[in-house]
């Protein structure tokens, strides 16, 4: 019976018709209701896996169907030819629409169809009557996957070859396709048996870049495209073999994702970027004060190579202390400094983000390379104010000991080692670096509740005399807010700590909070009354608030001014005589 799906379209909104999507799976013989409107859904068979056709998909069916009193009107499988349809546009009766979109592949399911999701009040005739309810015995076969991309009609994707794994490509990263691109009278307009471009910069028209971003590696698709993402009302001139693009145009385009590699920023400002070039293995990084092993070619932006380790036969690995640019048994303070200067930060942060056996390319400003200084390196000079391309491959690693894995004791030398390597560091004026010593000190004896009393002491000590340092390093960098968090850190573990109140009040200063400054300063100079230092601050915040409140006094003053100056300027209001009624 042809006929039964060759009515003409019906127009509905699906959205408040469909299951709720956490409704309990379903055993071979339950039958259950979906929806409001009456239909019926009984399990004969179970299908595979969890994913279910959606609104738009092309789905391959076979079925059999029957009026309640069991008489036949239509089947399939009698034919032996599955049947093809479009999911939710309307190409057959309501009940199918919403049912199959229920159905995982290659289950079988007996829907019961209420009239109102069927045929109506006029019924099919001659086989079908008015008013009746039908029984259509389904099963989902297959189906291909089409999706509206940007959810406006723009692009719809229809997958020909599932692709691997679940990523997809993002804006930064670079991709490498094959496309046909054709009218849709079959006119050839482009073609490209390997194209390599960055998904934010896009090729050939708006439909590819927004295309990959949904696609995996190895997907092929066939993509119907609007003018919009096309070439719109201007259409594209014949060039070569290639055909022009009539304005306003349908493409058909099949596209294959071969490959892409992974641009990410390692830096917030993106002025350190890392596009890998191989995949490594697993999921771990190294940690901060991991030791490092690295293949490394640096060239400058003409190609020139001023560093190569690692590639020629009997040459080291380049190897650092991440997080600190040292060999772990360099002691001296003044060597790790020149180290420091050697690896470069945009490396240094770089190689956190690797796996072992990854192959990256690093494009790094010099506000992360070697900055406006010049550097002499192994094989050549790096001029001032120079962006550095670096290819590394973490050959491996050896991850610094995390504090889970110590013993008490060696919990509180390790604060130790830190908070002797931040002061270092501070000294020589690398605030950022040295906080992080202080921070990951801190760290170790967090937890200690396993601590002997003398161990809990010690780790006390060096906890607020690690928070301290922390708050200078924040003050220095201008980061009062975290300053003020830290100082509050220490007040909380000894509430006469001058340090932390004059600390705390430096930052209030700078936040602006006046009142609470003054609160800081007063109660350190009530515990040490003779405190240079602080009775200073004391002596300079008095002059801001002078300020502060003069400049309060003369805005007010003004705005005062000019409230009297409006009344005197506004008009008089007409307004019933005043009569004085005294004797």
């Amino acid at each position: 019976m042809e006929e039964l799906f060759n009515v003409p379209p019906v127009s509905y909104d699906l959205d408040g018709d469909f299951p709720d999507d956490d409704m309990a799976p379903m055993k071979v013989g339950d039958e259950k209701e979906i929806g409001k409107q009456g239909l019926k859904k009984k399990l004969l068979k179970e299908g595979d896996g969890w994913q279910t056709p959606e609104n738009g998909d092309e789905v391959e069916v076979h079925y059999t169907g029957t009026l309640l009193d069991g008489t036949k009107f239509d089947s399939r499988r009698d034919r032996e030819t599955p049947f093809k349809f479009t999911l939710g546009q309307g190409q057959v009766i309501k009940g199918w629409d919403i049912g199959i979109m229920t159905m995982k592949k290659g289950e079988n399911a007996v829907f019961t169809i209420p009239p109102e999701l069927a045929y109506g009040e006029a019924g099919s005739p001659p086989t079908i009557p008015p008013n009746a309810t039908l029984q259509f015995d389904i099963e989902l076969l297959s189906w291909v996957t089409v999706k509206d991309i940007c959810n406006d009609g723009g692009i719809f994707k229809k997958i020909l070859t599932e692709g691997e794994k679940w990523e997809s490509p993002k804006d930064p990263d670079e991709v490498l396709v094959k496309y046909e691109a054709l009218l849709e009278d079959g006119t050839l307009v482009a073609k490209s048996d390997g194209v390599e471009f960055t998904v934010s910069s896009g090729h050939l028209c708006p439909a590819l870049a927004n295309a990959v971003k949904t696609m995996r590696r190895g997907e092929r698709v066939l993509l119907t495209v609007k003018p919009q993402y096309g070439f719109g009302e201007q259409g594209k001139a014949a060039s070569g073999d290639e055909g022009a693009v009539p304005p306003n145009a349908t493409l058909q385009i099949t596209l294959e994702l071969v490959s892409w590699k992974t641009v990410s920023y390692v830096t917030d400002d993106k002025k350190a970027v890392k596009k890998i070039l191989e995949e490594g293995e697993g999921y771990e990084r190294p940690n901060d004060g991991a030791v490092v092993k690295l293949k490394l070619i640096g060239k400058l932006q003409d190609g020139t190579v001023f560093l190569k380790k690692g590639y020629d036969d009997g040459d080291e690995l380049f190897e650092f202390k991440t997080d600190e640019g040292q060999h772990d048994h360099f002691q001296s303070a003044m060597y790790i400094f020149q180290m420091l200067e050697q690896v470069i930060e945009g490396l240094d942060r770089a190689v956190l983000t690797m796996k072992k056996g990854e192959v990256a390319l690093l494009t790094i400003a010099p506000e992360y390379a070697f900055g406006s200084s010049k550097s002499k390196q192994n094989l050549a000079v790096v001029p001032p104010n120079s962006t550095v391309y670096y290819e590394v491959e973490l050959v491996s690693y050896e991850k610094e000991r995390e504090s889970w894995d110590m013993k008490t004791q060696e919990k509180i030398e390790a604060a130790s080692k830190k908070k002797d390597e931040g002061n270092a560091l501070f000294k020589a004026g690398k605030y950022t670096k040295a906080s992080k010593r202080y921070e990951k000190a801190v760290r170790y004896v967090e937890y200690d509740s396993t601590f002997s009393d003398e161990e809990k002491k010690q780790s006390r000590a060096l906890r607020i005399s690690c928070n301290l340092n922390k708050a200078a390093c924040k003050l220095k960098l201008k980061e009062y807010k975290q300053a003020e968090k830290v100082c509050t850190k220490v007040v909380e573990m000894d509430s006469r700590n001058v340090k932390a109140l004059y600390r705390r009040a430096q930052a209030y200063i700078h936040l602006a909070d006046l009142e609470s400054a003054e609160f800081d300063i007063k109660k350190a100079l009530e515990i040490e009354p003779d405190n240079r230092e602080v009775k200073l601050e004391y002596k300079a915040l008095k002059e801001k608030m002078r300020e502060y409140n003069k400049k309060n006094a003369q805005f007010y003053s003004k705005m005062f001014s000019k409230t009297l100056d409006s009344d005197k300027s506004a008009p008089k209001e007409c307004g019933p005589v005043a009569v004085d009624t005294r004797a």
